[in-house]
């Protein structure tokens, strides 16, 4: 639990509640709404901390009850491929959960603090088959280890594995993360394909891992000497995602899908007892005529899908990529409106 000022119940005995969850929005897009541009955004927790404050404080107003940290890309290896200096890890990710705690300070409301994981800045060995193209899998895990331990001794609520590319890499951390004893959250981010013989749409993640992919990986215990995963596991869910040429498997479309697959593969699988959760990009990102990134779904838009995404399955509701506190605000309001109907 985190120690700040707000007496709340523990993550995992607010996770005993039926009632949906509101995360916060993308924190990126943010930085670049404010014109900061950094070669590693876990840098604004040193270079820019108002603005990180200010970006929690925003997402708590528009009615978040948990927020994400800013240490999406903190680990030694992302600060390496941008030219950063790798002792700085730990540090950027100390202050990254000390911004977030003193947003939810400052406005006086209780919410729960998640530990942002990001995947690695490129394929593992687990999943390139060697170390000449794939990070070495022991290099991967103590970039792991080192932001996994230093959120939790910050004092994070939960762990939020996100945007894994990989269901192996993914097994890797939350190896790790059990060691804590902190509930997990693991989120992959899918692509649209279709199987060739049947027709049928299948979501898969860059390694082709889909749902039912990643339940079966973290059972198998590969990564964890034998011993299966999911039983650390407390939430399991899709973020991100963007199709190119597909806007039916964008944004809150593609969050629905994605929930409605996984509910598949867990009740397929006759795993019970996990929360799911989504938080999609905000449809396409597009370049508009000042050259700046805009995206194409609106907050009544997204908001417009939270009630079939609820019904899908979603526990954990907020987005990724491009959206906005006004985005979180819509949420929040269809939320309520959801829990009165």
């Amino acid at each position: 639990m985190s120690e700040n000022l707000i007496i709340k119940q523990t993550f995992q005995e607010r996770l005993k509640s039926n009632e949906p969850i509101l995360y916060d929005g993308g924190f990126g897009s943010q930085l670049f709404a404010r014109d900061i541009e950094l070669a590693n955004s876990a840098l604004a927790n040193e270079l820019h901390p108002t603005s990180v404050i200010d970006i929690h404080s925003d997402y708590i107003n528009a009615g978040a009850e948990a927020i994400g940290t800013n240490t999406f890309v903190a680990s030694p290896l992302h600060l390496e491929m941008g030219g950063q200096d790798t002792a700085d890890a730990q540090r950027l990710t100390r202050l990254a959960v000390q911004h977030a705690k003193a947003a939810v300070e400052q406005n006086e409301k209780e919410v729960y603090i998640a530990g942002s994981v990001g995947p690695s800045p490129g394929a593992i060995e687990a999943d390139s088959g060697d170390t000449t193209f794939g990070i070495p899998n022991k290099d991967a895990r103590e970039a792991h280890k080192l932001v996994i331990h230093t959120l939790v001794e910050e004092g994070v609520d939960f762990l939020c594995l996100e945007t894994m590319f990989s269901a192996k890499e993914a097994a890797i951390a939350v190896d790790i993360a059990r060691e804590t004893g902190v509930p997990i959250a693991v989120n992959l981010t899918y692509k649209w394909t279709k199987e060739r013989r049947t027709g049928k749409v299948i979501y898969r993640t860059d390694w082709g891992n889909s749902p039912a992919d990643l339940l079966d990986i973290l059972t198998q215990g590969e990564f964890s000497g034998g011993d299966s995963l999911l039983d650390s596991v407390s939430i399991i869910g899709v973020n991100c995602g963007a199709e190119s040429r597909r806007d039916e498997h964008t944004g809150m479309p593609y969050a629905i899908a994605g929930i409605q697959q996984l509910r598949t593969a867990l009740t397929e699988t006759g795993i019970d007892g996990k929360w799911m959760m989504a938080y999609p990009n905000a449809g396409m990102p597009k370049l508009d005529e000042n050259h700046k990134t805009v995206y194409t779904q609106t907050p009544t838009e997204m908001a417009s899908h939270v009630p079939e995404l609820i019904e899908s399955g979603a526990y954990l509701i907020g987005g990724c990529c491009g959206t906005t506190p006004k985005h979180i605000k819509a949420f929040r309001e269809a939320i309520s409106s959801y829990r009165l109907t």
